[in-house]
């Protein structure tokens, strides 16, 4: 071999060379990488109502607001690519029983940082929840028409991650009322309450007298908080008192948290996931209902519940992010299953 030949060979690889590992790491992007922004976003949440409980001001939920928008508009573009050089992918991920429930976490993810933006520009805040809104709107009802059409679901293929599509509308109302879409609102909240009812009876009877869950898909377990919690937050902003059905969705929040707890040791023995950002939101929910209640009845136990869980998010929000980035420098996600 001439010298020539071994400098050849032992050169670096070009560009073309690398072209096919990045063009297969992109066609491989998740939709589910959207659960990132709804984590956020519930921090977010959950940082502001612990900062007006207790005191500390909101400059802690406005950076985390900040990183959130960032993390959505880097998602954004990246699935756009994805979309547009592999739209096979795309279609994919909509066929696929457990992916196609993710695709409203963008819309969910919208309604947010609407949220979010509420008390800082009230303008833009009614702007993104109409899109966030007109969104979760066309992916509900997609959506549910993918599960009721012409292809065969089998038992396994149902998860908590069902919960997102359908139940997801209740998020709506949490901003969409106080930013006067009062009876656009309660149109998103019937919707969720409905579709709640009826997934957690076929989610229980999955549960229990199915296979377990797959492991990478038991830290959606947690997911089951979400949905009272989140009905909790968007029933006080439509009516704007503790009753008594008020007090049903906040107390079967924490029946279903006491639930999730006890599978809390299998979780942790998992290796990390994506599925594992399930984590964050529904446990920043029940954080932000907790001091909404707090702040609306006085109670000291439910201030001291909900200021644990606030801070409990944002170590799990911390911890997500390291072992995503990790994942990320790793090469361990963005890959086939």
């Amino acid at each position: 071999m001439n010298h020539a030949s071994i400098a050849e060979a032992g050169a670096a690889p070009s560009q073309a060379d690398l072209h096919p590992l990045e063009h297969t790491r992109l066609e491989e992007f998740p939709i589910s990488f959207f659960a990132v922004t709804m984590g956020l976003g519930g921090l977010t949440l959950a940082l502001r109502a612990a900062g007006h409980a207790a005191g500390f001001g909101a400059l802690a939920s406005h950076i985390v607001l900040a990183l959130m928008i960032g993390v959505f508009c880097l998602l954004a573009l990246v699935y756009a690519a994805k979309a547009l050089r592999h739209p096979q992918a795309v279609a994919a991920e909509w066929q696929h029983p457990v992916r196609i429930s993710f695709f409203p976490a963008v819309s969910i993810s919208l309604l947010l940082m609407a949220t979010a933006l509420i008390e800082l520009a009230p303008g833009i805040a009614q702007g993104v929840w109409l899109l966030g809104a007109g969104l979760q709107a066309v992916l509900t009802l997609s959506v549910i028409a993918n599960w009721i059409g012409h292809r065969a679901f089998q038992p396994g293929h149902l998860n908590p991650a069902w919960f997102i599509p359908a139940v997801g509308n209740v998020v709506a109302p949490v901003a969409g009322a106080q930013l006067g879409f009062v009876e656009l609102s309660w149109l998103f909240f019937s919707a969720g309450l409905m579709f709640w009812i009826v997934l957690l009876t076929l989610v229980m009877n999955r549960l229990v007298f199915h296979d377990p869950l797959p492991g990478r898909l038991t830290p959606t377990l947690v997911i089951l908080i979400a949905p009272p919690a989140v009905a909790f937050i968007a029933w006080f902003r439509l009516t704007g008192t503790v009753d008594p059905f008020a007090r049903i969705l906040l107390n079967a929040a924490y029946v279903w948290a006491a639930v999730v707890l006890t599978q809390a040791p299998k979780i942790a023995r998992l290796p990390f996931a994506l599925p594992w950002w399930a984590l964050s939101f529904p446990v920043a929910a029940l954080a932000i209902a907790s001091l909404l209640f707090a702040g609306a009845t006085g109670s000291v136990v439910h201030r001291g519940i909900g200021l644990g869980l606030a801070a409990l998010v944002l170590v799990i929000v911390s911890a997500l992010a390291l072992r995503t980035l990790m994942a990320i420098r790793a090469r361990a996600i963005c890959k086939p299953e």
